[in-house]
C-alpha cells in the first residue's frame, strides 16, 4: 500500500475524532514515506488532539526540518508550545510561521495570546539561601513564594523534592496514565547536556549539573515497576519532561515507593486494547471489504437449481482457469453461438469452431 492511500485513511479517521486510528495511520505512512514533511505536521495536530504536546513539538520539528516553508508546521509547534507554558519558544516559532502565511489570522491571535502570558509571568527572580534549607526561587520583591500565580496553579499535584543544603532545588510533579506516569521537573533554562536520566526497574535518577550552580539529583524509588527501554525524555526551555512507561496497568497513588499502600489495579474497561470511540456527526466509513469477502462467502454456501447452477459452474471455472484457459472458453462460446465451451486452446485456437446444437434441435442464422 502506498502512502498516499495511508494518509488518505489517517484523514479520514482524524475528521472522524478518532484520533488514535489516525496517528496510527499517519505514523504508517511516515515508515513508507519517511521524509514527507506534511504527514509530521499532520500528525503533530493529532498528537495536540489527545494532548501530547511534547510528542506534537517533535513531530512539528521534524516537518520544519524536512521544509523549513511549511507554516502549519510552525503553527502547531506554537500551539503545543503554549500548552506546556513554552510561551517564548511558541511566540519565535509563530513569528516565523506568520512570514510564510501572512494573511492568515491565526498567528496574529496566537502571537497576542503568547504576549499576554509574556506579560503575566514575573520579570526577574532572586535566590534567596535558607539558614535551615536548599536554595529558593522566588519573584523579586515578594518573600511569599506559595502565594505567586504559578504556585496557587500547581498546588494541588506538586511535590517537593528535598535535597542537600546549598544545592539547587526544583519542584517537581507528576500525573499518570493508564500506561504511563508524567514526571515534570521545573528546571528553567538547563541545556540538554547537562541533563543525565537513567532508568531501572523501579528506580529512576535525575541528575541536573550546571557549572557553577552545583548538582541537584533526585532519586527516588517508584511506586511501581517500569519499562526501561520505552521511557523516554524531553528537556524544554522551561522543564524536563520525563515519560516513565508502566510495566503493569496499575495505579499509582504516589510518585514514590510506599510499603503501606498495595498497588490497585486499573479498571480493565479504561486500558482495554479497543480504540475508543468518539461522538462525530460524520458518518461512519463501511468496511467494503469486509462486506466483499461477506457477500462472496454466501454467494459459495449459495445452493442453486438449474440454468443458475450451470452459469455459477461455468463461472467458477472462468475464475479459476488461467488466461489459455479463458481465451479457449471465450472463443469457443462465441464462434459457436453459445453452443460449444471448451478450455483446450491448442484444440480451439487455430481454427474456427463450428456450432454444435443439441440433438434435435437446428442451428439456424439469423436475417437482420
Amino acid at each position: 500500500m502506498e502512502a498516499r492511500e495511508v494518509e488518505k485513511k489517517a484523514k479520514e479517521a482524524f475528521f472522524d475524532d478518532d484520533f488514535i486510528a489516525a496517528v496510527d495511520l499517519y505514523s504508517q505512512a511516515i515508515l513508507l514515506d519517511p521524509n514527507n514533511a506534511d504527514l509530521f505536521a499532520d500528525r503533530a495536530q493529532t498528537h495536540i488532539k489527545l494532548n501530547c504536546f511534547t510528542e506534537a513539538i517533535s513531530d512539528a520539528n521534524k516537518a520544519i526540518q524536512f521544509n523549513p516553508s511549511l507554516f502549519k508546521a510552525y503553527l502547531r509547534k506554537g500551539i503545543a508550545c503554549i500548552k506546556l507554558e513554552e510561551y517564548h519558544t511558541a511566540k519565535l516559532a509563530l513569528q516565523i510561521g506568520a512570514s510564510f502565511a501572512p494573511n492568515d489570522s491565526r498567528f496574529a491571535k496566537l502571537i497576542q495570546d503568547c504576549d499576554r502570558y509574556i506579560a503575566e509571568e514575573p520579570s526577574s527572580l532572586t535566590s534567596t539561601i535558607s539558614p535551615n534549607g536548599p536554595i529558593a526561587a522566588v519573584p523579586s520583591g515578594d518573600t511569599s513564594a506559595g502565594t505567586t500565580k504559578e504556585a496557587e496553579r500547581d498546588s494541588l499535584v506538586t511535590q517537593t523534592n528535598e535535597v542537600a543544603s546549598m544545592g539547587p532545588k526544583y519542584r517537581h510533579e507528576y500525573y499518570q496514565k493508564p500506561e504511563e506516569v508524567v514526571v515534570t521537573i521545573f528546571a528553567k533554562g538547563i541545556p540538554a547536556k547537562d541533563v543525565v536520566v537513567d532508568f531501572g526497574e523501579q528506580i529512576l535518577s535525575v541528575t541536573i549539573d550546571v557549572p557553577g550552580q552545583g548538582a541537584y539529583h533526585y532519586q527516588p524509588r517508584l511506586f511501581g515497576k517500569i519499562v526501561p527501554d520505552k521511557c523516554r525524555i524531553a528537556v524544554l526551555s522551561t522543564k524536563v519532561e520525563i515519560r516513565l512507561a508502566k510495566a503493569e496497568a496499575i495505579n499509582w497513588t504516589s510518585l514514590e515507593y510506599s510499603k503501606d499502600v498495595l498497588p490497585q489495579k486499573i479498571n480493565t474497561l479504561t486500558v482495554q486494547s479497543e480504540r475508543p470511540t468518539y461522538p462525530s456527526s460524520k458518518p461512519r466509513a463501511r468496511d467494503w471489504d469486509k462486506l466483499e469477502a461477506q457477500v462472496k462467502k454466501e454467494e459459495k454456501e449459495e445452493r442453486l437449481d438449474g440454468d443458475a447452477a450451470l452459469n455459477k459452474l461455468f463461472r467458477d471455472i472462468y475464475q479459476s482457469a488461467d488466461e489459455d484457459m479463458r481465451r479457449a472458453m471465450s472463443k469457443s462460446f462465441l464462434e459457436s453461438n453459445g453452443t460449444v465451451l471448451s478450455t483446450d486452446w491448442k484444440e480451439v485456437g487455430s481454427k474456427k469452431v463450428e456450432g454444435s446444437p443439441p440433438e434435435g434441435m437446428e442451428l439456424k442464422k439469423w436475417e437482420y
